[in-house]
């Protein structure tokens, strides 16, 4: 079966897409896309694959579900498309590496630029319906992605997986710490992000982690 995706990415993850369970995948998503609403457009599904190819990943930082608002997703993770208005989040996000970093707040929230640093934005859930927050939760796609991360924590060396929420660091239960650094904080939405997310200095500590191991540093 034939899956628009990276070929870097398509070599390591051929075998799920020959198991039935991604088949019922696609033909429930394509299904979708034509009677109803879904974002992110169909050819941005796989744009956090699109932008870092497997032998650059760096970093991989874990979202749960697309934005499901008008023109928000864009299929990186926690990122909009130019122009847009950017999420309570996002906002956090960026407060915080101003903290660390003293760099101030873009004006756009279009995170391709950090992910065509070696930044894997990766949600849990690759497509969701319009307005209908997790609505294409449990029907494959956590099970793409959980082969994702344990492809990547098992093949590479010395990446920085960022989980933020409970979420997130369940879903991170796969990685191997002793080979890569695991960074957990509580998550950055406007619930959460004042027990732990601010101040969990991450994006220096990744940068140093990946310093000390001969990588270039990430330009946040």
């Amino acid at each position: 079966m034939d899956v628009k995706i990276a070929p870097s990415w398509k070599d390591h993850l051929q075998p799920e897409f020959e198991k039935p369970y991604f088949r019922e995948l696609v033909s429930f998503v394509k299904q979708e896309y034509k009677t109803t609403t879904v974002y992110p457009p169909g050819n941005l599904i796989f744009n956090a694959f699109d932008h870092c190819a497997f032998d650059e990943v760096k970093v991989v930082i874990l979202g749960q579900d697309p934005y499901h608002g008008p023109n928000q997703a864009n299929g990186l993770a926690f990122s909009v498309a130019d122009g847009v208005t950017k999420p309570p989040s996002l906002i956090n996000i960026f407060k915080e590496i101003e903290q660390e970093t003293g760099k101030p707040v873009p004006k756009s929230g279009n995170l391709e630029r950090w992910a065509d640093q070696g930044v894997l934005l990766l949600n849990a859930t690759l497509t969701v319906r319009a307005r209908q927050a997790g609505s294409h939760q449990k029907k494959g796609w956590e099970i793409f992605t959980d082969a994702v991360i344990k492809t990547l924590s098992e093949q590479k060396e010395h990446l920085v997986f960022m989980l933020w929420g409970a979420y997130a660091q369940k879903k991170g239960a796969v990685i191997d710490g002793k080979k890569h650094l695991v960074l957990q904080s509580a998550h950055p939405s406007p619930f959460a992000a004042d027990r732990g997310f601010f101040g969990n200095r991450h994006f220096v500590q990744a940068n140093e982690y990946l310093r000390q191991h001969g990588k270039a540093e990430i330009d946040w």
